[in-house]
């Protein structure tokens, strides 16, 4: 049984399509997809473990267990397949998920996501590591350092992904980024060229393109859906 019960929005009908939101953030991101989505799906909007409205819980705190926290969701929810919008930590979320489940997903939207710390950009990546050694120290004393070295550590220790293991992945996969993201675009390129099914878009904007440029977001998610209908629906 799983020891907490996830917070989430869900609106509108049709197929389902789960948003997943980044580090230290909640699903009021998405409030710019959630409605325009809605439309055409039926969105649950997702508060990871120990985001927003979801509790801590006594789990480990990493992306492999939201991985895990996401299929017991979906069980919960009598949710036998659907769609997937990861950012960031995310994306990150959404392809363990779908390298451990493939048969649950139809679609992934990926987005800003990476396989391993490196594909951050060292002038992002340097103040993290350091913003969580610091947050570290004071852990042990401080309820809000523990809270923060726990989410920067995501960041600094994760994901690791090999590269080779999304050619097993088959389903359709749109890796989406701003063109002046935080991730590399070598990187990025990466994610996109290694999945099967992988296609690449890159639009105006820095790493919260979905929140900064939900137009162009949105359109290019919609044009995914639309290139790659779901099978037997």
């Amino acid at each position: 049984m799983p020891d907490i019960s996830l917070y989430y929005v869900k609106k509108g009908s049709g197929p389902p399509l789960v948003l997943l939101h980044g580090n230290g953030e909640d699903s009021g991101y998405f409030s710019r997809q959630i409605d325009f989505f809605a439309h055409t799906h039926t969105v649950y909007a997702l508060d990871t473990r120990g985001h927003g409205w979801s509790p801590r819980g006594t789990a480990p705190f990493t992306l492999y267990q939201f991985a895990r926290d996401l299929l017991d969701f979906l069980d919960q929810q009598n949710i036998s397949q659907t769609d997937i919008l990861g950012f960031s930590d995310g994306g990150n979320i959404a392809l363990l998920f779908a390298l451990s489940h493939p048969e649950r997903v139809w679609r992934l939207v990926l987005n800003g996501a990476n396989l391993d710390p490196t594909g951050v950009k060292p002038a992002v990546q340097l103040p993290i590591i350091l913003s969580y050694q610091i947050a570290s120290l004071f852990a042990a004393k401080n309820l809000k350092a523990q809270h923060n070295a726990e989410l920067l550590g995501l960041m600094v220790r994760e994901p690791h992904i090999a590269p080779a293991s999304l050619k097993r992945l088959a389903v359709p996969a749109l890796v989406i980024a701003g063109n002046r993201d935080m991730i590399k675009e070598s990187h990025t390129r990466l994610i996109a060229e290694s999945l099967p099914g992988g296609t690449l878009r890159v639009i105006p904007g820095s790493h919260f393109i979905a929140a900064e440029n939900p137009d162009a977001f949105n359109a290019a998610v919609q044009d995914f859906f639309a290139a790659h209908p779901i099978q037997g629906r």
